[in-house]
């Protein structure tokens, strides 16, 4: 193998170039810093990626001549560059990323990973964050890998020869890790609704946070759960270690946990290395609707931003400021409709932490609806499981009504009436 510098190796990126970026916890930015450090030689250079973690220096709108930030999925630290006139935001479903690159849509000339250290035949893996990489490497010119031992070996489609690297830079520090947070009383409650809805012998799919967290603590009698999801973090760990989740009764890839994210502790990262149960795949694998809707009692779990009371949900923005991005809820809740004996359930506390409702007549002006009234199951708040699907307008709006904050359920519906 021939290390390089992160210097030296950024120096295959050209004035105009899109940069694809790995992601989540597996983001290299020992290569974006040392990019950005060209900034006065660059020009146009465009840095596409989902969430990332970490400071994002080219984000910085004094690097605005060099750098454009083009996200798939916004985090807090690029978020900024929205309104600020040096990045903007592509809506699209995670599993249509990688097929946006091999058509050209979103062609790719550079791809700057994170990997294991190679094994004894010369392969690393691409750890806990496979997402669209191997569509980027494939229509990319050049890829830059930096080697990390800290980075965990996973099973799965995550394994890549060190001859398909440009360009190695060996540096060895701790992923990224995320906490987990405090559960509040809110978010144990929704938990036990939802855990409710959970039949043994289920399929979840779930994403991380609070509300994942509080499910998963509620699970604990049930029996035969499998995993087919986009993302997971530690709460699967105490289910998988006392027998509850043991995929037995998946219809595709039994036994294993499949995911295209993994991100948490570092137990979370340790847990995960060399494990055969973990099956790490493509986002084009794991988020495809007919893979999604093999496995039987299918549920998935995300969350929402705002809901009005006809059911359109609102998750990627708060009105036309945008805050993350459409990401796979729109896949599994399809997936899950289509699975046999499958729900989708959409759980948000009634209030922000500053009082202010979620379940409104109206969405924002501007808001973005990433779920259409037409395709939603479940909705559950603190305050009880609002059952939409099939059901009509006037049923919908008492329903909402009824899992909104006690203080804003007659004006929700009076509001919504006089306006029809």
């Amino acid at each position: 193998m021939n290390f390089t510098t992160p210097q030296e190796a950024v120096k295959v990126v050209q004035s105009g170039d899109r940069v694809y970026v790995h992601s989540a916890s597996a983001t290299p930015t020992i290569l974006t810093d040392a990019l950005t450090d060209r900034h006065e030689e660059l020009s146009n250079v465009e840095l596409c990626h989902i969430h990332t973690y970490g400071i994002a220096k080219y984000a910085d709108i004094k690097y605005k001549d060099a750098f454009f930030v083009n996200s798939l999925f916004t985090s807090a630290n690029v978020r900024h560059t929205i309104k600020q006139g040096n990045g903007s935001y592509t809506p699209i479903f995670l599993s249509e990323m990688g097929r946006a690159m091999l058509k050209g849509d979103l062609k790719v000339d550079v791809v700057f990973i994170q990997v294991s250290e190679p094994d004894e035949h010369g392969y690393c893996s691409l750890g806990t964050s496979i997402e669209n990489l191997k569509e980027a490497m494939t229509t990319a010119r050049a890829i830059v890998a930096q080697v990390n031992r800290y980075m965990p070996r996973t099973f799965g489609d995550t394994f890549v020869h060190i001859r398909k690297f440009t360009h190695l830079v060996e540096h060895h520090t701790p992923l990224y890790t995320m906490e987990m947070g405090t559960v509040t009383e809110e978010e144990i409650t929704i938990g036990n609704y939802i855990a409710e809805l959970i039949e043994d012998k289920s399929c979840l799919q779930m994403g991380i946070g609070s509300i994942p967290n509080a499910v998963l603590s509620n699970l604990t009698n049930h029996k035969g759960l499998g995993i087919h999801t986009e993302m997971f973090s530690d709460g699967i760990i105490p289910l998988v270690e006392s027998d509850v989740i043991t995929g037995e009764h998946k219809g595709i890839l039994k036994g294993k946990i499949v995911s295209t994210f993994a991100d948490g502790s570092q137990k979370l990262y340790d847990f995960i290395h060399n494990n055969p149960i973990i099956e790490m795949r493509s986002a084009a694998f794991t988020n495809d609707l007919e893979k999604i809707a093999m496995n039987d009692r299918m549920i998935s779990i995300n969350s929402a931003i705002e809901v009005d009371v006809t059911g359109q949900v609102c998750a990627d923005s708060i009105g036309p400021k945008i805050f993350s991005g459409v990401g796979g809820q729109l896949d599994f809740i399809t997936g899950a409709a289509r699975s046999k004996g499958g729900k989708s359930i959409l759980a948000l506390t009634s209030t922000t932490n500053k009082g202010v409702n979620k379940i409104v007549p109206f969405l924002k002006e501007g808001a973005g609806i990433v779920t259409t009234r037409a395709q939603v199951d479940y909705i559950v708040t603190e305050y009880g499981v609002a059952k939409l699907y099939g059901r009509n307008i006037n049923d919908r709006v008492k329903a909402m009504a009824e899992i909104a904050h006690p203080n804003f359920r007659e004006e929700i519906v009076k509001a919504y009436y006089d306006r029809i």
